[in-house]
């Protein structure tokens, strides 16, 4: 369909490239995007770093997903031995920020034992959701972000605007929303990585408060 299309290259005009994940720089002792560089995850310890940035930042915001991983970076706990060999207490006190912190650590543990047994190797969708406590959305943003596999990620922001414009039904499910998408794009990891964070952008500007919407330009194409 030319309007998904159309929406991609309207949203890239508007926001230019935004460089998704974004990955922790020990020079800066923050975490940067890398617009325009589509070489990232390079090694092992960036591709765990940001399948634990996906599982904290579920049902919160990134801004809380960060703080709770820079206190991990700050124990050089980010790795999945150190995880591994932490206590629950001490990794729940640990990522707190990203709120449910105890169902967090969990995740984290049970993770981290799936992703060592991987060795280095690419994960299935279906293996990642069998996973206790990763479902559809952190699944993909991991193979996407992560791994590198062009799978199209559904947010509640990508789900409130395609259903604004009429291109969806709010009653459509995670996959059906999925394959939409990729039934109407090529399967390219820069043109993925680039429309959920793009579609993100978008929803914050206006689609994060009622009503849903307002000023929006893609309503008038």
């Amino acid at each position: 369909m030319d309007v998904i299309n159309k929406i991609y290259k309207t949203l890239h005009k508007q926001y230019g490239p935004q460089g998704w994940w974004p990955l922790f720089n020990a020079k800066t002792g923050k975490f940067e995007y890398h617009k325009g560089d589509y070489s990232l995850p390079k090694n092992d310890a960036q591709r765990f770093e940001i399948c634990v940035g996906a599982i904290l930042t579920q049902n919160t915001s990134w801004v809380q997903a960060e703080k709770a991983l820079l206190n991990l970076e700050k124990i050089n706990a980010l790795s999945p031995n150190a995880i591994l060999k932490m206590s629950m207490e001490k990794l729940s006190a640990i990522i707190k920020p990203s709120g449910y912190f105890r169902q967090k650590a969990k995740k984290l543990k049970e993770f981290t034992k799936f992703y060592n047994s991987l060795n280095s190797s690419i994960p299935k969708r279906e293996e990642l959701l069998s996973v206790w406590g990763i479902g559809n959305e952190t699944a993909d943003s991991m193979l996407l972000y992560s791994f590198k596999v062009p799978t199209f990620v559904v947010d509640s922001y990508t789900k409130r605007i395609v259903s604004s414009l009429g291109l969806i039904s709010a009653k459509d499910s995670y996959d059906e929303i999925k394959a939409f998408f990729e039934k109407n794009l090529k399967p390219d990891i820069k043109i993925y990585q680039e429309y959920h964070a793009l579609i993100v952008e978008h929803a914050k500007h206006h689609y994060s408060k009622k009503p849903y919407g307002s000023g929006c330009f893609l309503r008038k194409g």
